[in-house]
């Protein structure tokens, strides 16, 4: 029977049912937009980057001659190759200001770094606070900006007048890369000055005419609607050298007043160990965005080294100090040894610069074998000194035109594939320029990575002890404990039955020997007179440079679980075989960040799972501890008392466990009701500060989404995530483990077709499942109404969870009675450790 044609509900009901179909289609249409705008299709191997576009070769880029920084790192002398190389590390940005303006872009403005250099008022810092709110170095010769510039009215850093010209910014000497609107303004290959060490200042070769005329400073540094716009061309670009994070105030000669060094008071090597990337990378410091609550999971000193070609996994590293190259090249020919195949074939070796007798030439030997010096956390740098430089400079954007093509920047959701060296060298003069600089800048480390010892710094062997005994006994407990791990002299039965040639499938066995020949007497008798002889710190590189597995070593996991260096992921041919062969370590214990429930996780083989032991080497100078700096109190000031302050609380936690904080302690600063972890040990979980979202303002959305006719449209079929002003997902609830969003797995990297299908396909139905939830609550729900949100989501997103393990501050239990097998120390001998320890 045909209903009536009026009967009452029909036309509501069918209107109801065509709008969902609408909405349907709609929402279908905008995922289409966004993957192709997002996800375009990849052109690696296709394209070439500015320079080569230009017609200019390698050769055309030398490496800059001055000596301009010779009252840094102590006044050491240099020789005209490692004044070269002190240059490359600190002015040479590779042609990577291409790469940070796009990354301001696909920040969504989260990132401007015109706007951190700025120091027009209003803005949270300027020169005047630079040091303190930022942690960045000021380079001396520049002063604050009392004005804005006639040109473009921008309030960047001016150059003291007495100082002379800025030699790097010689366009004669150093012409730039004639591309777009840089022919008319070429500047030079090496950038003008910015007043901040390691960011260099660029013409933008697309600032045209059009750019010219749309261009309003007033608008860019207040207005949102202004410089929220995807299509925003600024008259400059901002590159980085290595020295960005690098540069810091020297321990033994600090600057008086931190915003105002002079170059005496700065060294090359020590890290960026007071840079906030929370307040560098977010520059509006909006605590109310999820972005923020990521970056300020970064304590100060620290950084995600795998932040841009993301692996969906929240793990910030210290800024490492880079101490001791000579002695840690020594012990990588002891156990440093490690199989080259497939693409790492093509890293370049210093054989390829230097005759065959030199010292140099000893640590490659064709065809595979490389003795290789680790630098990064994870130890997977392992194809040798210069590939583990070279891959440095694409990390910040080298050849971005292609490593661009490899991966989704920022927020991941596209199947990660291996930048090749091949393709740079056939498509990438700035890559081929980096390649012939990097010889003079392992020149350089190998002169300039002497150790700051607290003695020789004013007033300071006032915090050394005087008691020898103390002293003596402090070696004794360093001999028995620690130096298994932490010294490169070690008794000839150790490099016997050591790790050396182990790397690969067999390490595991190789360790687990090693470490049981530490636990007997004869290998703690022979340690003892090592350590005791008075040369013992000369040519030591304090570390053995091995791989602890993360089982033994019982830090957060999140840092050895990285991917970018496994097989087939972007770091692909700058990890060796070996490194790729490393075996499963095992199981380790994670909570639940809610219940504190314990459960066993695998970590898997392939080359996670381990993590390289840090020098020593000024080790005073160095804290906070551990991976992530999550151990002691950060002292602001470079000073060489705030910088004994630190390590001296930083080590009692270490040696002590107790004192460390306690996810508890965060309660007076969060809403009644968050579940907060308990029990014994550290329990410090990253959480979510205050309500947040995740945001994209309507100007950085893909054009077809952005016009107001769009924006009306999208509001009215779909407000639970297009608002007036662009999409808002949330929100998130105070107190949410930041890792709990960060560290889903939203691409799986399973080699099975139907396992990645079917893993994606839960994945998009679980956040489709939190997105529904959140959107069904009340105007303005209480925080207690969108936990019930999220708890309910809660077991499935710690199923999908890369790194499931949110304790941040624990491990290294070495000397305590949490690690299995071993006494712990007395308290005696834990301060007489710690007084050895501040003489290295």
């Amino acid at each position: 029977m045909n209903p009536a044609p009026n009967e009452p509900g029909l036309a509501s009901r069918v209107a109801r049912v065509s709008l969902v179909l609408l909405a349907i289609a709609f929402i279908a249409v905008v995922l289409l937009v966004i993957a192709i705008l997002v996800f375009p299709l990849s052109q690696s191997g296709k394209v070439k980057d500015e320079a080569m576009l230009a017609g200019r070769l390698a050769e055309s880029f030398p490496a800059a001659d001055e000596d301009y920084f010779h009252d840094m790192d102590g006044g050491i002398p240099l020789s005209a190759d490692e004044a070269k190389g002190r240059n490359n590390w600190i002015v040479w940005t590779a042609g990577n200001d291409r790469f940070w303006d796009l990354l301001s872009v696909k920040s969504v403005g989260t990132l401007d770094f015109i706007k951190t250099l700025s120091s027009r008022p209003g803005l949270p810092a300027s020169r005047d606070n630079r040091w303190e709110y930022l942690g960045l170095v000021n380079e001396p010769c520049y002063e604050k900006a009392t004005q804005p510039d006639p040109v473009y009215g921008l309030w960047l850093d001016k150059r003291k007048p007495e100082c002379g010209p800025d030699p790097f910014a010689n366009e004669v000497k150093y012409p730039g890369v004639k591309i777009g609107a840089r022919v008319s303004q070429t500047g030079s290959f090496y950038g003008y000055g910015t007043g901040v060490i390691g960011l260099r200042l660029f013409p933008n070769p697309d600032f045209d005419a059009a750019a010219k005329a749309k261009w309003d400073p007033v608008r860019y540094y207040t207005d949102p609607a202004y410089y929220n716009d995807r299509n925003l061309v600024k008259p400059y670009r901002v590159g980085m050298s290595c020295g960005f994070c690098h540069v810091g105030p020297n321990p033994l000669k600090p600057p008086v007043d931190p915003n105002n060094p002079k170059f005496e008071n700065l060294s090359s090597m020590v890290g960026a160990q007071y840079f906030w990337i929370d307040r560098i990378f977010g520059w509006e410091h909006d605590q109310s965005s999820f972005a923020f609550q990521l970056f300020h999971t970064s304590r100060p000193g620290s950084l995600d080294t795998s932040l841009v070609s993301t692996d969906n996994i929240v793990n910030p590293r210290t800024m490492n100090a880079v101490y001791g190259l000579p002695a840690r090249l020594a012990m990588a020919s002891k156990w440093g040894q490690e199989k080259l195949a497939d693409g790492n074939l093509n890293n370049k070796q210093f054989n390829d610069f230097v005759p065959a007798g030199s010292p140099l030439a000893q640590y490659y030997q064709a065809p595979d074998h490389v003795e290789a010096a680790h630098i990064l956390k994870d130890g997977s740098d392992s194809v040798g000194a210069l590939g583990a430089l070279n891959r440095v400079f694409i990390n910040i954007g080298l050849f971005s035109e292609e490593w661009l093509q490899h991966f989704n920047a920022l927020v991941g959701g596209k199947k990660v594939t291996p930048i090749e060296i091949a393709v740079a060298e056939k498509n990438s003069s700035y890559w081929k320029a980096t390649e012939n600089q990097t010889p003079y800048l392992a020149q350089f480390i190998l002169k300039a990575t002497g150790a700051h010892h607290l003695a020789d710094a004013p007033n300071g062997s006032s915090y050394l002890t005087k008691d020898q005994e103390q002293l003596k006994r402090g070696k004794i407990v360093f001999a028995e404990r620690c130096a298994r791990c932490h010294s490169s002299k070690l008794p000839d039965l150790a490099f016997g039955e050591g790790l050396a040639n182990c790397a690969g499938k067999d390490y595991l066995n190789c360790f687990d020997r090693y470490w049981k020949l530490t636990e007997t007497d004869d290998f703690k008798a022979k340690m003892r007179d090592i350590v005791l002889k008075d040369d013992f710190l000369k040519d030591n590189y304090l570390s053995t440079d091995a791989r602890i597995p993360v089982t033994l070593l019982q830090t957060n996991a999140c840092s050895p679980l990285a991917t970018n260096a496994l097989e087939g992921n972007i770091w692909d041919n700058f990890s060796s075989r070996s490194y790729k062969d490393l075996p499963s370590v095992g199981e380790i214990t994670v909570r639940d960040p809610y219940t504190g429930k314990p459960s066993q996780y695998a970590m898997p083989a392939g080359g996670r799972g381990y993590t390289r032991v840090p020098s020593l080497i000024s080790v005073w100078s160095t804290a906070p501890l551990l991976q992530n700096n999550s151990l002691g109190h950060f002292e602001a000031s470079p000073s060489i008392d705030a910088r004994v302050r630190s390590f001296n609380d930083a080590i009692e936690q270490l040696l002590w466990p107790e004192k460390r904080a306690k996810d508890a302690d965060q309660k007076q600063n969060l809403p009644d009701g968050v579940a907060l972890l308990d029990g014994p040990g550290p329990t410090l979980v990253d959480r979510t500060t205050q309500r947040s979202y995740l945001r994209v303002a309507s100007g950085y959305l893909p054009a077809p989404l952005s016009s107001p006719t769009a924006a009306t449209i999208e509001h009215a079929l779909i407000p639970w995530l297009f608002g007036k002003d662009g999409i808002q997902i949330g929100p998130i609830p105070a107190g949410t483990p930041v890792n709990l969003l960060a560290t889903v797995d939203l691409m799986s990297d399973s080699t099975n077709r139907l396992e990645r299908i079917e893993h994606n396909t839960k994945v998009v139905a679980l956040l489709l499942k939190l997105k529904w939830d959140l959107q069904r609550l009340p105007a303005n729900p209480t925080d207690e109404e969108v936990r019930k949100i999220f708890a309910n989501v809660e077991p499935d997103l710690v199923h999908f969870d890369k790194c499931p393990d949110f304790v941040v501050n624990r491990g290294h239990y070495f000397g305590t009675d949490l690690l299995p097998g071993e006494p712990g120390l007395s308290d005696q001998d834990k301060m007489a450790l710690i007084e050895f320890l501040k003489t290295f």
